[in-house]
């Protein structure tokens, strides 16, 4: 019984992680889903696609964690869950971080956009 337990919740852990990496293989815009009424489409950000251009292996470079005390445990991530179930208390708030992450990013490395209709584009 026991070991039927574990087999078990192997395959359903296997399941969650497969259905997390297909869902962001699928993705072509940030999640919205922290603003009740955005005032711009969507930001365009293909993940894989972006993720193979800029040559981001490790998860944890965009999906952090943190500790009780505020340091960044750089050995673990949390892709997965949504950025607005940490930072999406205050849509402002939810904001600003999505632009420090992405936009602070692309000055760094001198590139990818950095203008609002660069990212924000009507279909």
């Amino acid at each position: 019984m026991k070991r039927a337990f574990t087999i078990l919740l192997s395959v359903a852990l296997i399941g969650v992680g497969a259905w997390t990496a297909h869902s962001q293989e699928e993705m072509t815009h940030v999640d919205t889903a922290g603003f009740a009424d955005p005032m711009r489409p969507p930001a365009r950000f293909e993940h894989d696609a972006h993720n193979d251009a800029a040559g981001i292996e490790d998860c944890a470079v965009c999906h952090h964690v943190y500790d009780d005390s505020g340091h960044r445990m750089t050995e673990e991530s949390n892709e997965g869950t949504p950025c607005a179930d940490c930072h999406g208390d205050r849509p402002v708030e939810l904001s600003r971080r999505y632009h420090q992450a992405c936009k602070q990013c692309h000055l760094q490395q001198n590139a990818g956009p950095v203008m609002c209709g660069q990212c924000h584009r009507r279909q």
